[in-house]
C-alpha cells in the first residue's frame, strides 16, 4: 500500500467529489463538502500541500478506505 503524501487541495476536492461529497461551499480558506449519510461535513483547507495527517482525518470522516482513496486519486490526476 502506498504512503499518503501531501496533496493539493484541488486534488482532494476531486477525490472527495468522486466519493460522493457535493454541495461544496467555501468559508475563508476552507472548502466544505457534505454527503447524505456522512457523520459530518468534511473540511478541506485551501493549502498548496495538505498534510497527510489532515488527509487521514478526512478519509476517516468520509468513511472511505485507503484503497478507495488511492483509486480516486489516480482518477483525479
Amino acid at each position: 500500500m502506498p504512503r499518503i503524501t501531501p496533496e493539493r487541495w484541488q486534488t482532494l476536492k476531486c477525490i472527495f467529489t468522486l466519493a460522493g461529497f457535493a454541495e461544496w461551499r467555501s468559508s475563508g480558506s476552507h472548502h466544505i463538502g457534505s454527503k447524505p449519510g456522512a457523520p459530518r461535513p468534511i473540511v478541506i483547507p485551501a493549502y498548496k500541500d495538505v498534510d497527510p495527517l489532515i488527509i487521514r482525518g478526512l478519509i476517516r470522516t468520509a468513511g472511505i478506505t485507503r484503497e478507495q482513496y488511492f483509486e480516486f486519486r489516480q482518477r483525479c490526476r
